[in-house]
């Protein structure tokens, strides 16, 4: 089965951003000492750029895996 670009990019965005969510809690502790003013819930580093690598790399693999299993007939979408 052929897929578009477009439907490949849209279900891609969908996956990353999933992962997204699923990555962003990992690794955050609170600051001791938060600053007056400051959120104590707040993450001390957070590590976005990290984890959006993390994510991309992670959505990546998991829309290859969903690639094949549709490619290869495994799973039947349509």
């Amino acid at each position: 089965m052929v897929v578009s670009i477009w439907t490949g990019l849209a279900i891609y965005f969908i996956i990353w951003w999933l992962t997204l969510f699923t990555v962003l809690p990992w690794g955050v502790r609170p600051p001791e000492n938060p600053e007056p003013g400051m959120a104590t819930s707040a993450p001390e580093k957070p590590r976005l750029i990290l984890k959006f690598a993390v994510t991309t790399v992670l959505s990546g693999a998991i829309y290859g895996v969903l690639w094949a299993l549709v490619e290869y007939d495994m799973i039947n979408v349509f």
